[in-house]
């Protein structure tokens, strides 16, 4: 029997009632009947919506209906942009091969915003390696591994971990936090929560940016506390980015 490393996180406190209230309002949202016949529809807004609002997390918000026209130029928006739209052709490569993946996102995430030789390599190899490189590249082997073995407990608490570790470590210059959301986005598109990446948890972090933050940085302290401090935000992000789902499928 594979042991989760993730399981003591359901036994923090609120967790395990918060996982399964977010479980059952996606699964409330995928049933919508718009997505039986314009699911294609919803696939694009739901991509443009989080693509604009992933854009805006990292301090390069914009008008939707202009990104949507097409007359912002933004190099981090056009990264997120390519982001979203790679996503469904990356799931199923995602728990294979995630170093190679989350390289792949960055090159997509970070073109015209880093110099060319910086794409898809992680700060670390960047500076010549040292102490603090082989720290991030054990810190990043770890979480490949977990991606990999794809953690037998919640797929959202595997999605909530890798996202947090991905900002606290910011292991690639420019927008890494692009990289990190989209990261997040594939482990819900690949373990089959939302195989169709319409859940807009992007949307759902801007809505609550201030608690996104500061939640991030509590992630970041390993505490048992900023754990679940991390894992509240995250699992409210995903109700909200059930509920532009719902909102989206309604206005078509």
């Amino acid at each position: 029997m594979t042991t989760d490393p993730l399981a003591p996180l359901l036994a923090l406190a609120d967790i395990a009632p918060a996982v399964e209230r977010a479980r059952d309002r996606v699964d409330q949202a995928l049933r919508h009947r718009a997505l039986r016949r314009q699911g294609g529809q919803v696939a694009a807004e739901i991509s443009l919506r989080s693509a604009v609002a992933s854009a805006a997390l990292e301090g390069h918000g914009y008008d939707r209906e202009s990104v949507r026209a097409g007359t912002v130029t933004d190099p981090v928006v056009q990264g997120a942009l390519r982001v979203a739209g790679a996503l469904p052709g990356l799931a199923d490569q995602w728990p294979r091969a995630p170093r190679q993946v989350l390289a792949r996102l960055h090159v997509l995430a970070a073109r015209d915003v880093v110099p060319a030789e910086e794409l898809g390599r992680p700060v670390g190899d960047l500076a010549g390696g040292g102490p603090a490189g082989s720290a991030l590249a054990a810190r990043l082997d770890g979480l490949a591994d977990l991606v990999a073995g794809r953690a037998a407990g919640s797929p959202l608490v595997l999605a909530a971990v890798v996202h947090g570790e991905l900002l606290a470590l910011r292991p690639f210059a420019g927008p890494s936090g692009v990289v990190a959301r989209a990261a997040a986005r594939l482990t819900l598109l690949s373990t089959g929560f939302d195989p169709r990446g319409l859940v807009a948890v992007e949307v759902g972090h801007q809505e609550r940016e201030p608690e996104y933050v500061g939640a991030a940085g509590a992630f970041a302290t390993g505490t048992p506390d900023g754990l679940r401090s991390w894992l509240r935000h995250y699992l409210t992000a995903v109700d909200l980015g059930a509920a532009q789902l719902t909102q989206v499928a309604d206005e078509l």
